[in-house]
This record gives structure tokens, C-alpha cells and sequence, in this order.
């Protein structure tokens, strides 16, 4: 029995080693804190002036930093949380799901939300990449940029990503990170800056986009769901923390807690004022992507947009290592594969390649932004870190944690139920016009 328990012991700890999240446990707080801007800073600080401009000054700036407020708060929950349990790592979302709902509804409750945000998000950034090098290459151009169709401007994007994505595991991305980091931070300098050089024009309006009562209401809810992708690091602030070695005399919550202030301090400079300047500066005009609304200096623009690929390439293999993890866990543990190079260039191969399928043939930015925010990123990023809270910390009734914990879960359920609902409707709009592979 006891040479048994060994060999599984020995067998976890061999699989342990080679699955990309848990390979390399010698991360530095900085690391956590390139990670975290990469994940959180993205195409989301984009499609804050349009959701502004859905939503109107009070209600825009109260969503904005109401949903600063609650995802600190739940992010600091998940990193606290990460060694709840005395000489145990839960370096895995799902993992912790387990130990607060039981081993397989733990599971059905966290995977198909955490899936449903990284592969969603891995969606979006295809198409963010491979429309930003088309605005930037336009933008240069003097006659408008060679005819080239956005399919081909994300086939490029993901050709750079079929290369990236065989880098073994989380620490190996940490210099494409940093290079995020800066350029996401660079660019929404540029968004903003760049705004304030245009100035509002005369003619400028802050009513709402749309003429009707319905569409004013589905553009309100839609806005909703565009915020809350704007915070999604908490998909993987785990696996991020996974990678910080840890003693109990000091326990990886604590460079990880300094990552992730570092990381929203950074938040908080590029996402306010990104999202209040560009509505001040282009009212209900502006794009669901602020850049597409500046075309002046062209150079700045196109540089901005340049940025933004190279961030998203970044941004793109954070989220997809630890989907990576979970499929190569599943194609050993469950299919019985053996952990080989093979296995898993065919399968991270096969991944890049379904979501640029899935990017190249559904490309509606903006609705996508709001549609995944509200689907799946409030329930990750705003409420299940508390339901976790309440079922493993169990918190005093009626106490200050507990109160809180209930009013964050509330809000976040509102989140989720209301934002989709615009969303669908946007996409739906925009999808009328659509030719596929245009």
C-alpha cells in the first residue's frame, strides 16, 4: 500500500513538473506584476470611452470605479486564498473550486466559466491584433493601405502565436510579459494623450449613441459587460501565483499581493484616464476601439496601434497557459498520453488554429467585449472569489466580511445576468451587414 501511495506521489510530481503551470516555481513578485498588467491592461481599456459613452458621465464613473474597487478586492481574495489550506498550493482556479464545492461540482462550477473567459479572450485578441496592424499599415500608407482583407492582418497575428505558444511554461513568457506590460501601458498613454492634443470639436454630443428608449437600454447593458472585461486578471491570478516559490516563513501571497498592487496602480493610470478623456474628447461618437477614432498625428496612431499587436501577443499567452495546462493534463490523465514534445506541439498547435478560425470568421470587436464581460468575466472576476470566501473562510454572519462578500455577489449577479442581453443584440446589429471572411 505504501509503495502505492508513493508511486502516485511520484507519478503527481512527475506530471507536475512538465504541465506549464507548475514547472518552474522561481518567480519573482515582478513577475507577478508583469503578468497582471498584461492580463488586466488590454483590448478592454479600448472600449472604455465607447462603454462611457453608453452609459454617461455618473453612471460611467461609478461602474468604473466601483469595478476597480470589488476586482481588488476579490483579487486579494484569491491570492490569500491560494494556501488556505496549511502545507497545500491550490495553484489551479479549479482546484480552489474543488476545495469550497466538493470535487466534482467544484469543477463543473469553475472550468466551463474559466474556459469559456481565456478562450474568449484568446478570440477577442486575435481579432484586436489583426485589426490594429491593419489600422496601423492603413494609417501609413498615403492611399489607404494595399487591399488587404482583416482575415489575412489575423492569419499574421496568429502566425506569430503558433511560435510563441511552444514556449514550455509560464516563466518562459516572462519577457514577452514585460514587453506587454510596457507597450499596453505605452498605448494608453498614446489613447489618451493623443485625445487631449485633438480637443473636443464643436459639434460634439454626450447624449446617448442610440435615438430609442430600447436601444439606449441595450447599449446601457452592453456598456455593463464591456467593464467587466476590462478586469479579468482573476482567471489567471492563480496559476500566476503558482509560480512563486513559497515557505511558511514566506508564503507566496506576499510578493504576489505586491505584484497585484503594482499591477492596479498601472490599472487605475491607464484605465481612467483612457475612458473619461476619449468620451470627453469624441462624446457618442467615438469607436468601440478608441484608436479607430484618432487619426491624427498618423504616426502616433499607427505607432499606438503597433503597440497594441505587440501587447496582445503578449496578452494572448498569458491566457492561454493555462488552458494549455488544462488540455495537456486531460490528454495525459484521462486519454492516457504520455507527456511528450509531440503531444504537446500537436495540441497547443491545434489551439491557436481554433481560435483564429473562430476569430477570422466572427470578428465583432465590440460586441464580443461585452458579450464574454458578462457571460463569463463577472461571474470569475466579481463574484465566485466571494461565494469561495463564504464557503471556506465561513466569515461571522452578519459580520463586516460577510456583508461585503454578499453585497459584491450580489452586484456581480446583476452583472452577468443583465450585460449578455445588449451584447447579443450589438452582435446581432452588427452581424446583418457581415459578409463571412470579408
Amino acid at each position: 500500500m505504501a509503495t502505492a501511495t508513493t508511486k502516485t506521489a511520484d507519478d503527481e510530481k512527475s506530471l507536475n513538473d512538465w504541465l506549464p503551470i507548475t514547472s518552474s516555481r522561481n518567480a519573482k513578485w515582478w513577475y507577478s506584476a508583469f503578468h497582471n498588467v498584461t492580463a488586466m491592461v488590454g483590448a478592454g481599456v479600448l472600449g472604455l470611452p465607447y462603454a462611457m459613452s453608453e452609459l454617461g458621465w455618473g453612471p460611467g464613473i461609478t461602474v468604473m470605479v466601483l469595478s476597480w474597487v470589488i476586482t481588488l478586492y476579490t483579487l486579494w481574495q484569491m491570492v490569500e486564498m491560494h494556501e488556505c489550506v496549511p502545507g497545500k498550493r491550490f495553484d489551479r482556479y479549479h482546484e480552489l473550486g474543488q476545495e469550497a464545492f466538493g470535487k466534482k461540482l467544484g469543477l463543473w462550477v469553475v472550468v466551463p466559466q474559466q474556459l469559456t473567459v481565456e478562450v474568449g479572450v484568446n478570440i477577442v485578441y486575435m481579432v484586436t491584433g489583426g485589426k490594429s496592424l491593419k489600422k496601423a499599415v492603413d494609417t501609413l500608407s498615403p492611399h489607404g493601405g494595399p487591399p488587404i482583407k482583416t482575415t489575412y492582418y489575423i492569419m499574421m497575428f496568429a502566425a506569430v502565436q503558433f511560435f510563441l505558444s511552444h514556449l514550455p511554461n509560464f516563466n518562459s513568457i516572462t519577457g514577452v510579459s514585460f514587453l506587454a506590460a510596457i507597450m499596453s501601458f505605452c498605448y494608453s498613454m498614446i489613447a489618451w494623450i493623443a485625445s487631449v492634443r485633438r480637443g473636443t470639436q464643436p459639434d460634439i454630443k454626450y447624449t446617448p449613441k442610440a435615438s430609442t428608449t430600447t436601444g439606449q437600454t441595450f447599449g446601457f447593458l452592453s456598456a455593463l459587460g464591456d467593464v467587466a472585461f476590462a478586469f479579468a486578471g482573476h482567471n489567471v491570478v492563480l496559476e500566476i501565483q503558482a509560480t512563486i516559490p513559497s515557505t511558511p516563513e514566506t508564503p507566496s501571497k506576499k510578493p504576489m499581493w505586491r505584484g497585484v498592487v503594482f499591477a492596479y496602480i498601472v490599472v487605475a493610470l491607464c484605465y481612467f484616464p483612457v475612458a473619461m478623456i476619449g468620451y470627453w474628447v469624441f462624446g457618442n461618437t467615438v469607436e468601440d476601439n478608441v484608436l479607430i477614432s484618432l487619426e491624427r498625428p498618423p504616426v502616433i496612431v499607427a505607432i499606438a496601434n503597433l503597440f497594441v499587436v505587440i501587447h496582445v501577443i503578449g496578452s494572448y499567452q498569458v491566457f492561454a497557459m493555462p488552458v494549455f495546462d488544462m488540455v495537456e493534463y486531460f490528454l495525459v490523465v484521462k486519454m492516457k498520453f504520455k507527456p511528450t514534445k509531440f503531444l504537446r506541439f500537436v495540441s497547443r498547435t491545434s489551439y491557436v488554429a481554433l481560435t483564429m478560425f473562430l476569430a477570422i470568421t466572427f470578428p465583432f470587436f465590440g460586441g464580443l467585449l461585452g458579450f464574454f464581460g458578462g457571460f463569463a468575466f463577472a461571474p470569475t472576476t466579481y463574484f465566485l472569489p466571494c461565494i469561495m470566501w463564504l464557503a471556506i473562510k465561513k466569515p461571522k454572519k452578519f459580520g463586516l466580511s460577510w456583508f461585503i462578500n454578499w453585497i459584491c455577489i450580489i452586484l456581480g449577479v446583476l452583472l452577468m445576468c443583465l450585460a449578455p442581453i445588449g451584447a447579443l443584440r450589438q452582435i446581432i446589429l452588427q452581424a446583418k451587414d457581415y459578409r463571412f471572411y470579408s
